[in-house]
């Protein structure tokens, strides 16, 4: 079955990428840049290097921009999807969903519409358990985004290891933030994975935060050997 990924370069789209190449081809990826940073649908920091990834993993990518109004937002990804039945011939999409209903219904609703498999790899999966794959798997995945108290720019730009995991997961019990930010109090970029052909060495970037929120931009990156 051929299928393509629904991909932000975050954690979720990536491991999801991952976790379903182990049983199906993957032929292309399809990422939508949304113009409104408070997207109900779509992450958006750092969502440029998704060209560079898209590279590394040696995968075609369908690209579309949306303005990013609730709702009508979905129009411009039922395009891409409809692009990539085209082009690529897939029979389904991956989506890298945890818990959002608000996301999965919507994207299931579209793969209905155009005819094809909706494939939630990480559908419900345990958060810490999410979190420690991606360290077992050997993922670099820094954090690029902080939304929710009592998170600080200090943790902006740091990378996913057992130690974060071990502070987040303490914060879950104590604040009620979700360990892998899927209530939206984290975003992150995936610099690394165990199907890239290279890795992204990031050459600039700038922190803007003020107070609980903020972002970890990534100005200038390379692909480089690994």
């Amino acid at each position: 079955m051929k299928l393509g990924v629904l991909f932000s370069g975050g954690k979720d789209s990536t491991l999801a990428l991952h976790i379903a190449a182990e049983k199906e081809e993957i032929v292309c990826l399809i990422t939508i840049i949304s113009k409104n940073k408070e997207s109900y649908m779509f992450h958006t920091p750092n969502i440029d290097i998704t060209t560079l990834q898209a590279q590394a993993l040696g995968l075609p990518l369908v690209k579309k921009v949306t303005e990013g109004k609730k709702e009508e937002e979905l129009k411009e990804l039922k395009d891409a999807i409809a692009e990539a039945i085209q082009t690529y011939k897939i029979d389904g999409v991956v989506t890298g969903a945890v818990e959002s209903v608000y996301q999965s219904t919507r994207i299931q609703k579209i793969c209905d519409e155009l005819g094809i498999l909706c494939v939630n790899p990480l559908w419900k999966k345990n958060q810490k358990a999410l979190m420690d794959e991606l360290v077992a798997k050997n993922f670099k995945v820094i954090i690029s985004g902080i939304f929710a108290y009592p998170l600080t720019e200090s943790w902006l730009g740091k990378k996913i290891n057992p130690n974060l995991i071990d502070k987040l997961v303490h914060l879950s019990k104590e604040y009620g933030i979700s360990i892998s930010g899927e209530g939206g109090e984290i975003e992150t970029t995936v610099l690394d994975a165990p199907m890239f052909k290279q890795r992204i060495d990031i050459l600039d970037y700038t922190v803007q935060a003020k107070g609980n929120s903020g972002v970890f931009i990534i100005n200038k990156a390379r692909l480089v050997a690994k």
